[in-house]
């Protein structure tokens, strides 16, 4: 049997918590796979930015199927991905881009290419996710499809 020392424990966790959160954004952000849900969200998941839809993890897959319906080229790249192996926390720093070919945030299609950037922080339990946040520019994006901002 191999006893891993503390900082190997650490190091085991830190590489784990990575590879987790690539494959969140390879399969969700980067091929628009909805199921990438069941894969890698423990069945109590909670999505405390859902923008409106449930919480659970129904709400985030119908999220990811709503951004792909709007933006069928949808991709997003890792800029920064920052690991707290002891709250089981990672961060991502993301940048992505997409045509705007269905409605989204109400805005009928208008055919612009888009660019925009953003903020996921994800809490696993084991293997699984529990808990999401995410911020992004939507004021940004809005205006990058000719919407109206509300903020002055």
């Amino acid at each position: 049997m191999t006893v891993l020392r503390d900082e190997e424990m650490t190091e085991a966790t830190m590489e784990g918590l990575k590879a987790i959160a690539r494959r969140w954004i390879e399969g969700g952000w980067q091929q628009g796979r909805a199921d990438m849900v069941d894969e890698l969200h423990a069945p109590h998941f909670v999505d405390h930015d859902s923008a409106g839809r449930t919480s659970d993890r129904e709400g985030f897959k119908e999220g990811i199927i709503q951004l792909y319906a709007a933006f069928p080229d949808f991709h997003a790249v890792i800029e920064d991905l920052v690991v707290d192996a002891a709250a089981m926390k990672v961060v991502v720093r993301w940048v992505a881009n997409g045509t705007h070919r269905g409605t989204f945030m109400g805005i009928p299609p208008t055919g612009k290419r888009i660019a925009f950037q953003g903020i996921e922080i994800i809490r696993l339990e084991g293997e699984r996710i529990v808990e999401r946040w995410g911020e992004w520019n939507g004021i940004d994006l809005l205006e990058q499809l000719g919407g109206q901002s509300s903020c002055a």
